[in-house]
């Protein structure tokens, strides 16, 4: 059976951190696109980060370039994604998923997974 756990979320002011986390089971480690997802309520989920198969090649959105950044422990099976600099525009459900990677995957549309976590709220205050 397959389960993704999010943490991490909470409430900070403008500026601040948070470290999310997302713990995989059921699926094993290897050729796994893993995506980070936010949505708010009457918006389309919207791709924060997409990390390919070899962990190097990776996307970030524009609006969070140079302030996220993602690692991940392989022991674990789980990935984090490290938010900084938080802005009130951050203020969403995060969702981490993840699915078998094959060629001409559309990774960057939430509609490409399958499997997905239950989500975490990030709230930034201004």
């Amino acid at each position: 059976q397959v389960q993704l756990v999010e943490s991490g979320g909470g409430s900070v002011q403008h500026g601040g951190s948070l470290r999310l986390s997302c713990a995989a089971s059921g699926l094993g480690t290897s050729n796994l696109c893993v995506g980070w997802f936010r949505q708010v309520p009457g918006k389309e989920r919207e791709g924060v980060l997409i990390i390919w198969p070899d962990g190097h090649n990776t996307y970030y959105a524009d609006s969070v370039k140079g302030r996220f950044t993602f690692s991940r422990d392989n022991a674990k099976n789980t990935v984090y994604l490290q938010m900084n600099s938080l802005k009130p525009e951050d203020t969403a459900m995060y969702y981490c998923a993840e699915n078998p990677w094959t060629y001409g995957g559309r990774w960057l549309s939430a509609s490409e997974y399958k499997y997905w976590g239950q989500g975490t709220q990030v709230n930034v205050s201004s």
